[in-house]
């Protein structure tokens, strides 16, 4: 009288493990995919302080960055000068009408200039 149970049993069984293999093929993709999402990351983190070094070994025998320095801090001096502040806030008035792209060119050279990267990151802070 039992008998008809065995091949519901079986059927059950089977439906049970065939939802443990789809479990575990889904867990398993999931890891796979976590790990190549962190060896992309390292693998940009690695690019990107190759980069940093590249530069900064570049950039050792260079005056680029002190010519910049000093160019970008030259209003900040003469603000103090008695009679030179008009002429500064003057060409601040001028340098604000310069077009946007010809002010982002600006922005992108003092900062390659610089070593620095990452525009987006500098207009954020």
């Amino acid at each position: 009288m039992l008998q008809f149970l065995t091949p519901l049993a079986s059927l059950a069984s089977s439906f049970m493990e065939s939802k443990i293999e789809q479990t575990k093929a889904k867990g398993a993709v999931a890891k796979a995919k976590a790990e190549a999402e962190a060896e992309v990351m390292k693998t940009a983190a690695t690019h990107d302080s190759k980069w940093e070094l590249i530069m900064a070994q570049s950039t050792q025998n260079s005056y680029k960055d002190e010519i910049i320095t000093v160019i970008v801090l030259i209003p900040v001096i003469l603000v103090f000068i008695p009679g030179m502040e008009d002429i500064v806030q003057q060409g601040f008035q001028r340098l604000n009408e310069l077009p946007d792209w010809y002010q982002n060119v600006l922005y992108v050279t003092i900062l390659a200039g610089l070593g620095l990267k990452g525009l987006d990151k500098f207009k954020k802070k």
